[in-house]
């Protein structure tokens, strides 16, 4: 995975383990979703790029809080992010 459950929780401001249920899978979709959307698998290196770190963060807040005030704002940032992975993945084929 991309993200650690702890990194999950933080970027969430959650405390506590009561939601792992539903973040886990939130983050195991995540790996596919990067490597669908910018051609690259970003899970395969022992340390992931920080700009899929990042992007993995903003794609998690918005599928947990989908309908935050911020969500189009998030689109907007993880649009961008998609974009510079994808020439990142280009750049290191």
């Amino acid at each position: 995975m991309i993200l650690t459950i702890e990194e999950a929780r933080e970027a969430l401001r959650i405390d506590g383990t009561d939601n792992d249920v539903i973040i886990t899978p939130l983050l195991e979709a995540i790996p596919a979703y990067l490597e669908v959307s910018t051609g690259k698998a970003w899970d395969d290196d022992s340390t992931s790029s920080p700009l899929a770190k990042t992007a993995a963060k903003f794609i998690l807040q918005l599928w947990y809080y989908p309908q935050n005030q911020e969500a189009d704002r998030l689109k907007r940032a993880i649009d961008g992010l998609l974009v510079a992975l994808t020439a990142l993945a280009r750049t290191t084929e």
